[in-house]
């Protein structure tokens, strides 16, 4: 499986956001907890980024 770290992880590789895509479904993890894997449809993944961003502006 080919994971890929997010550009907002830094350069750093710890404690990154991870995705890897096995149709229909995006994964999702965090790098100190790989076996933790959130698995969704790519809708379902851009509602929760949403959600996210809207709670960061409250």
């Amino acid at each position: 499986m080919n994971w890929q770290k997010s550009s907002f992880s830094g350069a750093g590789g710890e404690n990154c956001i991870e995705i890897a895509h096995i149709d229909p479904h995006l994964l999702l993890r965090e790098s100190d907890a790989p076996t933790d894997v959130l698995a969704m449809p790519p809708l379902g993944l851009a509602c929760l980024i949403r959600h996210i961003k809207a709670e960061q502006q409250r």
